[in-house]
């Protein structure tokens, strides 16, 4: 699960526990079949949140079916209201269990379960993005943007390797720290790459290969909770999102985009974070703030 480092007060996010690949064609895991999988998901969780934008970019709602937990998460866990139809679970963790009665740990979104066999087949939350990407190529709706085209792949790896590190995951290190040390190494870092990324989004309208790809995918969720979340919250405070003048306006382009909004809940999100973690806000009182203009100009389409 995830948990501090005893010595160093460190947070380290715990492995993925489920891992079974889905291709094309089924010869390595399970085959691309719509109306097959169920994904589950919470509107709050910044790594299912990608997966939606996926979803919705790549014209899959009627290839891959969807569930949205509730965003408070208590002791049991994600609770899925009204209970699912699909798989008849109220709680995420029946559908762990179902697939492996002897997991112990943290029952996490976004993770996809097999109507067929009746298991969860991944929980790997950066592979569910490219697999839909790149093996359900048959179900794409015409004319939908190539993600994660094959000539950009290591740039793409190069850069989500550096984002994840320090600023999706850097986060969660700064916030979830209990030493003074390491809340400062992730707070560093994570103002480093913001930086280096205002400088990189001068220049450019995306982050890699002038289009939208899998990199700009995996910091839009990060972003569109920083002033609202992380900013307070997680104790990133040396800079707003408003602060920086290209990364703002980069994400407002993002946002003004269906696939991005239409799946961005900035209720679910608030009440997700500011609920969910007592040791951090014991009164779990939401702030009603910040006010901001997301549909404001954003301008970015002069660097195209």
């Amino acid at each position: 699960m995830d948990m501090l480092n005893p010595v160093a007060g460190r947070f380290v996010r715990q492995a993925n526990r489920f891992t079974e690949k889905i291709t094309a064609d089924g010869a390595e895991g399970l085959p691309a079949e719509p109306g097959r999988y169920r994904l589950f998901v919470s509107y709050a969780c910044p790594w299912a949140h990608r997966t939606l934008i996926v979803r919705h970019l790549l014209g899959l709602q009627d290839v891959i079916d969807v569930a949205v937990v509730d965003p408070v998460r208590d002791e049991a866990g994600w609770r899925i209201p009204g209970g699912d139809p699909v798989t008849g679970a109220t709680y995420l963790s029946e559908l762990y269990l179902a697939t492996d009665p002897s997991f112990e740990g943290r029952y996490t979104v976004p993770c996809i379960w097999d109507t067929v066999t009746r298991r969860l087949v991944t929980n790997d939350f950066p592979a569910i993005t490219t697999m839909m990407e790149t093996e359900f190529t048959a179900f794409h709706r015409a004319g939908a943007p190539d993600l994660y085209p094959a000539e950009l792949r290591p740039e793409i790896d190069e850069i989500n390797a550096l984002v994840y590190d320090t600023v999706n995951n850097g986060v969660y290190k700064a916030g979830f720290a209990r030493e003074q040390g390491p809340y400062e190494e992730a707070f560093d870092q994570l103002f480093a790459t913001l930086d280096t990324l205002e400088d990189r989004l001068s220049r450019q309208r995306y982050l890699v290969g002038g289009q939208l790809t899998e990199a700009d995918i995996r910091l839009y969720p990060t972003l569109v909770r920083f002033d609202s979340v992380y900013h307070g919250h997680f104790k990133c405070n040396l800079r707003r999102l408003v602060d920086y003048p290209h990364l703002w306006a980069y994400t407002r382009d993002l946002y003004s985009r269906p696939a991005f909004h239409e799946t961005t809940d900035f209720d679910h999100i608030k009440r997700h974070y500011y609920m969910t973690h007592p040791h951090i806000n014991p009164s779990r009182i939401v702030p009603k703030g910040p006010l901001l203009d997301w549909t404001a100009p954003h301008g970015r389409d002069r660097l195209d």
